[in-house]
């Protein structure tokens, strides 16, 4: 697949994933009438159905990794090439942006403005190393296992980790990133991005070993 269209198809996806991930946000906080629990549940649900459809119809074309750290993942286990490495993670985090934009430009909101809820403290930064963990399990062992399956597995695990971590499972650097542009439902404060992307980097690291040792190298072609 040519370099172009796959790096394409990074920015589309990882866009419409922040406009989905921030215009759900806004919606559920206007609609829910200050209930958090509604709009939270709002929010996962249609952060989690975008995913399925933008890996399914993606993922063929770039592997849909809309994620830095599953394109670090890529290229430390050799499946991916350093040039095009660092050529998705350079496409990934101005297409987050550009997503934060669109959804404010859809709701009529000032189209820049730096995040004000505080997401700090071990708590917050122990849910990052969580959340991103088991998506980058969830990603190598399925992607190994149940390929067909990736668009259901990836949208399932962030539904449930939106729920069961204190941080709402951002799990990703340039939404991180992206979501410091946002004072609504989503948003982080840009002091605060620092702490969740070295948590991430931490998950991610753990990841890595654990899957080798789920499913070896030697094994994978039995198992898929």
């Amino acid at each position: 697949m040519p370099i172009a269209r796959r790096l394409l198809a990074e920015f589309l996806g990882t866009s419409l994933l922040l406009v989905a991930v921030v215009g759900s946000g806004i919606m559920a906080a206007s609609l829910s009438r200050g209930n958090d629990g509604v709009a939270l549940l709002a929010n996962a649900a249609a952060t989690a159905g975008a995913l399925y459809v933008l890996i399914t119809l993606l993922g063929p074309i770039s592997g849909a990794h809309f994620n830095p750290m599953v394109t670090l993942t890529m290229r430390l286990r050799g499946e991916l090439s350093t040039r095009d490495a660092v050529a998705y993670i350079a496409v990934q985090f101005p297409a987050a942006v550009a997503g934060v934009l669109m959804a404010h430009a859809m709701f009529g909101l000032e189209l820049l403005q730096p995040g004000t809820h505080a997401r700090t403290g071990l708590p917050q930064w122990t849910s990052e190393v969580v959340a991103t963990f088991g998506l980058l399990i969830t990603v190598l062992l399925g992607a190994r296992q149940r390929p067909a399956s990736m668009p259901a597995l990836v949208a399932s695990y962030i539904f449930a980790a939106y729920w069961f971590t204190a941080s709402t499972s951002f799990a990703n650097p340039a939404v991180t990133v992206a979501r410091a542009f946002t004072q609504t439902f989503a948003g982080i404060r840009p002091e605060d991005v620092a702490g969740f992307i070295l948590a991430q980097g931490i998950g991610t690291l753990l990841a890595l070993p654990v899957a080798r040792l789920l499913v070896p190298r030697e094994g994978l072609a039995t198992q898929a």
